[in-house]
């Protein structure tokens, strides 16, 4: 007869449910499973050897599940705090590679663009910061602070003086307000801009559809068939598109594409209509807020600061246009490729809604802000 264990389980309601729970949890680790299944059999009166039978252990462990759970109840279940291997390089280098990977190449004389682990774990040993230390450290002790130093991104300094003017009056106008007041129901914004370069490539071979398991390929060879210009004008709050192919950019293009704009309802008959422009040479300067306004008396052309397209919400559409329309490309010539991009435009125009535009002048007063404490020329934030 197998000797009966001193510790004897007795179950009440809760702890029951919660160990039965935990052993027919699907998701659960195998380990916590297992003792439960343990602490359940042993409050059912088996002994330590049946219940090992049963579970596939050895009766050593039964007993040292049972014996814990009898003196702590269910926390003493969860795993006891381990110490771990001990540690190999001291904090002082982990710090010092850490720092090491946040400082240029180039100021530490170093032939690179930027770092990789392999060179940063080279350059460690190099400045006799430790004797050696593994590419796969090096790594590990990056990921812990998210240091990524292989990355980069490119950014470009504001120095347009009225650039926080400038964009406000943008955001404002994204928010239906002018000059401090609501804007009516017959008032307009549209954000208009070029996309050159459109090229009609002709592949070698035709593109391959995708099958299983396999993307569509697409012949890396191609013939060129020219390019054209893409002009659009984006209305706002409407989430509706009027463009043309051209030849090429330039003032007449642009103004071709002002015409077919204003011409057609509602715009013609709009009490105003605010075109949204970047510093484009078709449309650059006071010169062209005239002209566009000697030839419409409701249009009124509003400047975006020196290199701040990325406030012009045409160029979000224009990335829509790029990748669902031309990428991969494969246009027999410049008819077919008009014919893409005046199809997508209609098929756009059908299923669009306004961008959810965020960005607001209190988020460009914060931009402002920040990009001060780097130089003080930079453009000051609005006044609140």
């Amino acid at each position: 007869m197998a000797a009966r264990s001193p510790y004897v389980i007795t179950l009440d309601s809760a702890d029951r449910q919660t160990l039965e729970a935990l052993s027919r949890r699907g998701r659960a680790e195998h380990r916590q499973v297992l003792r439960a299944r343990i602490v359940l059999c042993a409050a059912d009166g088996q002994c330590n050897a049946d219940i090992a039978r049963a579970l596939g252990v050895v009766v050593d462990t039964v007993r040292k599940w049972r014996k814990r759970f009898c003196r702590e109840g269910l926390p003493g279940l969860a795993d006891r705090p381990r110490s771990g291997r001990p540690r190999v390089f001291p904090a002082t280098v982990v710090a010092e590679v850490k720092a090491l990977a946040c400082e240029l190449p180039a100021e530490a004389e170093a032939p690179l663009a930027r770092w990789s682990c392999p060179e940063l774990a080279r350059e460690a040993v190099a400045r006799g910061v430790c004797e050696r230390v593994s590419t796969s450290t090096v790594r590990r002790w990056l990921a812990a602070d998210a240091i990524k130093p292989w990355q980069h991104r490119s950014w470009i300094f504001p120095r347009d003086p009225y650039f926080a003017v400038k964009a406000a009056r943008v955001l404002d106008l994204y928010a239906r307000v002018w000059e401090g007041e609501p804007l009516g129901e017959n008032d307009f914004v549209l954000s208009a801009d070029e996309k050159p370069g459109v090229q009609a490539r002709y592949r070698k071979h035709k593109p391959l559809p995708t099958g299983l398991g396999r993307p569509m390929r697409v012949e890396s060879e191609y013939t060129r068939g020219g390019t054209l210009a893409y002009l659009a004008a984006y209305d706002v709050h409407r989430a509706r598109v009027l463009g043309r192919c051209e030849p090429t950019t330039g003032i007449a293009p642009f103004s071709r594409l002002v015409d077919q704009v204003m011409t057609s309802e509602p715009y013609a008959s709009a009490r105003r209509v605010f075109w949204v422009v970047d510093n484009g040479a078709s449309h650059r300067n006071w010169a062209a807020a005239a002209r566009m306004n000697d030839a419409f008396s409701n249009a009124h052309m509003i400047h975006l600061p020196v290199h701040a397209s990325w406030l012009n919400q045409v160029e979000i559409y224009f990335s829509a246009v790029q990748r669902k329309a031309l990428t991969p490309d494969d246009f027999f010539d410049l008819d077919e490729v008009e014919q893409r991009l005046l199809s997508f435009q209609s098929r756009y125009n059908t299923t669009a809604s306004p961008f959810g535009w965020t960005f607001t002048r209190h988020d460009l007063n914060q931009l402002l802000a920040r990009i001060g404490h780097h130089d003080r020329h930079a453009p000051q934030p609005l006044a609140a």
